[in-house]
């Protein structure tokens, strides 16, 4: 089996600390930074062509997501950050802490402030600012209250169980055939 798709673009290539893990059908194109202890997981697409995506210490961005750039608008993400499945980070910043739900759509600009709960399935809009400590949901999402310190906080060691999930998956030598699972 071979490991994620990583390409260049126009001279730029992703930038992975030694510590990160990458699923093998990851892709991740151009000016892409992956920090320590992070992880990007199965079918997840990180394409910075046209701008750069940052993404901080032990942040996760789980299965299928999708995290991309406007010319005006970077995408960056905080440290203990969880991006959850299928959810599309465009253009936005996303405060640390913050955990970004199920099939969420942050559009550009948009900006998550630390330790915000995005809920899943929310769309937050071109240029919103979601304040830090709060819980937004809906289409469009809107700030529906605030979180409790203890809500919040409870989303730094969410984060840090992907750290120890990515670091149980089967590494590559150990990736089974299709003809090893046929019954």
């Amino acid at each position: 089996m071979n490991g994620p798709l990583i390409l260049s673009f126009e001279g730029k290539k992703p930038k992975i600390h030694s510590s990160a893990w990458i699923a093998p059908t990851a892709v991740l194109i151009g000016d892409v930074e992956i920090g320590p202890d992070s992880s990007v997981f199965y079918g997840a697409v990180l394409r910075g062509d046209v701008n750069r995506i940052r993404v901080g210490a032990r942040t996760n961005v789980q299965d299928n997501s999708v995290l991309h750039v406007d010319r005006d608008a970077p995408c960056v993400l905080g440290d203990d950050v969880t991006v959850g499945h299928m959810a599309l980070v465009h253009g936005a910043s996303v405060g640390s802490g913050a955990l970004v739900g199920m099939k969420s759509a942050l559009l550009s600009r948009s900006v998550v402030g630390s330790g915000s709960l995005i809920a899943a399935g929310a769309v937050v809009l071109e240029d919103f600012s979601v304040p830090a400590g709060v819980l937004v949901a809906g289409v469009p999402g809107k700030v529906r209250r605030e979180l409790s310190g203890e809500e919040s906080a409870a989303f730094i060691p969410h984060a840090g169980r992907y750290v120890d999930v990515s670091r149980a998956q089967a590494p590559l030598d150990q990736a089974l055939t299709l003809d090893e699972v046929r019954f």
